[in-house]
């Protein structure tokens, strides 16, 4: 799994200081959910991944670590 993903997702949710729970509500998510993704068991879809760097107003490439 990508473990870039996993790290920066929850950097990300730990600095605004938002449980999983709330992260999941704002983006259509369980609390489950984000916590496989957070443990890098899952990867989320496209449409998963643009929402959640939109909440975070950051780029894609850079939550998914492909930023070159």
């Amino acid at each position: 799994m990508n473990e870039v993903f996993s790290r920066r997702l929850r950097e990300c949710r730990e600095r605004l200081g938002i449980p999983s729970s709330t992260l999941g509500e704002l983006v259509g998510l369980s609390k489950n959910c984000i916590g496989r993704y957070e443990r890098g068991e899952r990867i989320p879809s496209v449409t998963v991944a643009v929402a959640l760097a939109d909440f975070f107003e950051c780029s894609l490439d850079w939550l998914l670590g492909t930023r070159i």
